[in-house]
């Protein structure tokens, strides 16, 4: 079985090839191309089947994970959007929730309405009215909707959102609408709020619908076009894309929620840390694991906690300050890579990111035009970045000129010399990311001491032991082929679809038996949904959650509601959303009316996951692979050092070898660095495990 992972990075595009049937795994990385990301992906596809001499028809499985969906939303790139929505609330969109996004800034953007995802001249209203118990009050006016499609096409809108109120209790209105506007506009890409994510709260709701429309059409252009290039390659496998709530969706799935791939790589990346931690775990203990994906343009932070990945509560997602109610693994990104240029700001203040170099022109060392100093130059200067080992030899790379400018733009006005500007630089970015994990794990009552720290991306290797010293992890691991572990864990999960029903219920007054007859409507569609997608009944999986407030609140969290199929006893979801709370909050109010909002199924297709290949056991020492040594700079308690470093190539490396710091451990996709205070041992599937 041959498995293909793409991942599209901000600086590089990550390929990783596994054939199980020889036992092999192939890594590749070629630079991303900004203007047409697929350009960039399809040469790496070619490149790595001439490697290997894998035709690629021989491809049994694509695994795409992409930040086309993302950069849209975070660079207001999104086609222009018209809405078709309920008389008198056409401004519902605009206004949110009256709560800004800073409390107490008086200076601050409100996303939504500095750039909104569609302009209030781009917004129709129809008669139409559904009660809040499902009911029609108001019949649809199907002339008017016919009326205000030819308007908005007229417009030059490339996209309609359709959203109603409470039509995630009845669609029957948003369904014929949207029947109408694609006979009257059967050019326009048209989506619907129930489609989307029928689920209450009407601003939330009708966002997320007009982030759909807004990336929709180019989500669906861009998918479709890769498919075709990949056939004229030769690839007849089918493609699946990976999705924020970290499974993997056929074309059909995207075309219909293009919003599911807002932080498709990211996601994809936590799913590689756990599978190696997963491996490097004893069967008697829980994974618990802080992942750290740092790349060229960002950082991006997830937690394995007693083996499960932590999801985000869909009251709090958002992508670019946007609120996206969908299904997401909980991710923090800050802008924290290899390419985050390194400046002084108006008032004399060292400053690291979030502005990036990215791909091009890119670090100063990659001589492609950079003249802004970045992490990775700041890396370069203190000895650590080699050019005889960076991708292999395959790039060239610069070492005085980013010398000479962290000590014009940095050193020489802080009054101090190079290596210090340079080891500055790295210390604010540590901190930088050290601080957004305790946001994931301190201040969720998550003690780091007891997590494993996954560092991979092409940077996170590098930083590593720096930020586990920082929070006291300790134990850290950088996974075999780190700079390609989001591509790696793209052939870990499974086809997933989530449904969604609304529904206001106290558990006191539920019958269990029509709680079993809502969830098996539930079920009945997501497994057509998944038997459409070819997969069989044996291959599916399903998870019946749901998600329960105290009677009052204006949140909820979401708890497991059955074994199996079969949903559990009212008094045992009762405890569950008890227990869930105290374990969120720190208290809960055992005896409290408890109720039911949203009704949850998720639905697991599985697929093939690669094997991981285990390296040969160590027979020598490891002094026998030093390829040579020099002067590396290390931060050690506050004084910036030189010591004479042995540098090693990973690939000499085998099972069992160990070695102490300070050492820099090279190869093509990442460079290790080991302070002086840490000790490296090699596993069995080549992974390395640093300690203090």
């Amino acid at each position: 079985m041959k498995i293909l992972g793409i991942d599209i990075g901000g600086t590089f595009t990550d390929v990783y090839l596994t054939d199980d049937d020889v036992n092999e795994q192939t890594v590749h990385k070629v630079s991303t191309t900004p203007d047409d990301p697929s350009e960039g992906a399809l040469r790496g596809v070619h490149e790595v089947c001439e490697m290997t001499d894998t035709p690629p028809g021989e491809l049994d499985y694509v695994f795409h994970g992409t930040t086309i969906a993302t950069n849209a939303v975070l660079k207001h790139e999104g086609v222009e959007v018209g809405m078709i929505t309920t008389a008198g609330y056409r401004d519902i969109i605009h206004i949110g929730r009256h709560k800004r996004p800073q409390n107490y800034s008086i200076q601050q953007d409100v996303p939504w309405q500095q750039h909104p995802l569609t302009k209030r001249r781009h917004r129709m209203t129809v008669p139409e009215r559904i009660d809040a118990d499902g009911t029609v009050r108001t019949p649809l006016d199907e002339d008017a909707v016919a009326e205000a499609a030819r308007a908005l096409d007229d417009a030059g809108v490339d996209s309609i959102a359709v959203a109603f109120l409470f039509s995630y209790l009845n669609d029957e209105h948003e369904a014929r609408a949207k029947e109408i506007i694609e006979d009257v506009s059967p050019d326009v890409y048209v989506t619907t709020s129930s489609e989307v994510y029928p689920q209450f709260r009407e601003f939330e709701r009708f966002t997320t619908t007009a982030m759909n429309a807004a990336i929709g059409p180019t989500v669906v252009e861009y998918i479709e076009t890769f498919e075709r290039e990949l056939r004229s390659l030769g690839v007849t496998a089918d493609l699946h894309v990976m999705q924020s709530n970290g499974g993997i969706a056929t074309e059909e799935m995207v075309t219909e929620r293009a919003v599911t791939l807002l932080l498709s790589g990211p996601a994809a990346g936590i799913l590689g840390g756990k599978r190696r931690t997963d491996v490097d775990t004893p069967d008697s203990e829980a994974t618990n694991a802080i992942t750290l994906d740092m790349g060229g343009t960002s950082a991006d932070i997830g937690i394995v906690a007693d083996d499960e990945i932590v999801k985000a509560n869909v009251r709090e997602t958002q992508v670019g300050g946007y609120p996206v109610m969908i299904p997401m693994i909980d991710i923090e990104t800050i802008g924290a890579g290899g390419g985050s240029i390194a400046y002084l700001d108006d008032t004399g203040a060292f400053r690291v990111g979030p502005k990036s170099a990215g791909a091009m022109p890119g670090p100063i060392a990659y001589d492609r035009g950079g003249t802004d100093p970045t992490v990775t130059d700041a890396h370069v200067a203190l000895g650590r970045i080699r050019p005889e080992f960076f991708l292999g030899g395959e790039m060239d790379l610069l070492v005085d000129a980013p010398r000479e400018t962290i000590r014009e733009r940095l050193a020489d006005p802080l009054g101090m010399d190079e290596m210090e500007a340079a080891a500055g630089v790295l210390r604010i970015v540590n901190n930088g990311m050290a601080n957004a994990i305790r946001s994931k794990t301190v201040q969720k009552g998550r003690d780091p001491e007891n997590f494993t720290l996954v560092a991979f991306g092409g940077a996170g290797p590098m930083h590593a032991a720096d930020v586990a010293r920082e929070l006291d992890v300790s134990r850290t691991l950088i996974p075999a082929s780190p700079g390609v572990l989001s591509a790696v864990g793209l052939s870990t999960t499974d086809l997933q679809f989530d449904q969604i029903h609304t529904t206001f219920e106290t558990l006191s007054d539920l019958d269990r038996e029509r709680l079993q007859s809502d969830y098996d409507a539930l079920v009945a569609d997501v497994e057509d949904r998944l038997h459409r997608d070819g997969v069989a009944d044996e291959r599916l999986d399903l998870e019946l959650s749901a998600d329960c407030r105290y009677e009052g609140q204006g949140y909820e969290l979401t708890v497991p509601v059955s074994d199996g199929r079969r949903v559990r006893p009212i008094e045992r979801i009762d405890a569950a959303f008890d227990a869930a709370h105290e374990s969120e909050f720190g208290h809960g109010f055992d005896g409290n009316a408890v109720e039911l909002v949203n009704e949850r199924v998720t639905a697991y297709g599985r697929l093939p996951t690669a094997d991981l290949v285990t390296i040969p056991e160590a027979t020598s020492m490891v002094e026998e692979h030093v390829l040579f040594k020099d002067d590396v700079y290390f931060d050690v308690d506050g004084e910036i050092e030189a010591y004479v470093t042995p540098f090693v190539d990973r690939t000499d490396l085998r099972a069992g070898h160990s070695l102490s710091g300070p050492a820099i451990i090279a190869e093509k996709d990442s460079t290790i660095i080991v302070p002086p205070d840490f000790d490296v041992s090699v596993l069995q599937h080549g992974d390395i495990e640093l300690t203090r």
